[in-house]
């Protein structure tokens, strides 16, 4: 697939993920940032919590990781949480996950 077109299709995912404080999907409120397909399927973007101290960013990390792995043409991918209290230990875990 066309990059730009699996980037469109990743953004469109997306917006599938709903906060359940806000009500509003990731891509309105832009927690998901930096978009890269580095590879053909490939990708990697950050993810930024709505806050330091968001207490459902696992879950919504979760939700956005099963929604990019749902599109056509994504064979991986590396999410990067920042602006989060505890941004290491959450991309530890989420590394992990991914890995497997």
């Amino acid at each position: 697939m066309d990059p730009i077109e699996l980037e469109k299709a990743i953004v469109e995912k997306l917006k599938s993920v709903i906060d359940p404080e806000t009500g509003a999907d990731v891509v309105h409120m832009r927690l998901v940032q930096d978009i890269c397909i580095i590879d053909p399927g490939i990708i990697t973007y950050k993810f930024r919590p709505s806050s330091p101290l968001c207490p459902i960013a696992i879950p919504l990390a979760l939700g956005i990781i099963q929604a990019i792995s749902e599109v056509p043409g994504v064979t991986g991918q590396n999410i990067t949480v920042v602006d989060y209290v505890q941004a290491d230990q959450l991309n530890e875990i989420l590394s992990s996950i991914l890995e497997t």
